[in-house]
């Protein structure tokens, strides 16, 4: 697992998925966020800690708790505020924050409901959560197996998810959709090449050579900026805003 999350770490500052990941997500969050900088927030399963400051630390008091202690290793070394928690069981009281938020972990949960119930549980009235999570089930591959990956989600499935816990919906997008038939190909071949390799080898997460990662960089920027005026109707990701009433 070390050696996953020092992958990760390595690639979060400049591959093209992790660049256009946040493309999308720092515009959501800054709407929801009003424009306060007092919040109380809480990243659930925040893995390396890097979002909490890239993400989430303009934007008021950040805590984030993870599952992995080499995560919270990682994260701590960097100074940020954290503890080893299951997002089943989440140790803060209830209506305790503004914004919640987890990215890419839902889909590796046991159970859920019973996550999203918990988030749903520390939020305030009136606070937000911002989920990231895979979609479209013929995606799945190598990374899905290395990460544990039990599920992937439609909207509807997101939709409902959310809705059982008492939340509102406020959007539901797929991100990555100029991504789909490139992951679409290189996943197949995983599959059709997994007797002769070692799933474990998590090869989605090396950075590619500078030309092609930039291009890919501009591809999802071009994506991410027309997503704004025009809903995409595919993608590998799904991001879900929801607000506890």
């Amino acid at each position: 697992m070390s050696d996953r999350l020092a992958l990760t770490a390595k690639a979060e500052t400049t591959h093209f998925w992790f660049r256009g990941f946040r493309m999308y997500l720092a515009p959501a969050i800054r709407g929801v966020v009003a424009g306060r900088d007092d919040l109380r927030i809480v990243d659930c399963g925040c893995g390396t800690g890097y979002n909490l400051k890239v993400l989430l630390r303009p934007y008021g008091r950040v805590f984030g708790f993870d599952l992995l202690p080499e995560g919270i290793r990682r994260a701590r070394a960097a100074g940020r505020p954290l503890t080893y928690a299951n997002i089943e069981h989440i140790p803060f009281t209830s209506d305790s924050f503004d914004l919640a938020t987890s990215f890419d972990v839902m889909q590796s949960v046991p159970d859920d409901r019973r996550a999203i119930r918990e988030i749903a549980r520390v939020l305030r009235p009136g606070g937000h959560v911002v989920l990231n999570m895979t979609a479209m089930a013929m995606l799945g591959g190598d990374h899905s197996e290395v990460w544990g990956e039990l599920r992937r989600y439609t909207r509807q499935a997101a939709a409902d998810l959310v809705e059982d816990a008492g939340l509102e919906v406020v959007q539901i997008r797929y991100l990555f959709g100029s991504l789909v038939p490139l992951i679409l190909a290189v996943r197949t071949t995983q599959r059709l090449l997994r007797s002769s390799r070692d799933p474990q080898d998590d090869a989605d997460l090396i950075v590619p050579p500078a030309p092609a990662n930039a291009l890919l960089t501009a591809v999802v920027w071009i994506e991410a900026t027309i997503a704004r005026y025009v809903a995409i109707p595919f993608g590998s990701s799904l991001l879900v805003v929801a607000k506890k009433p």
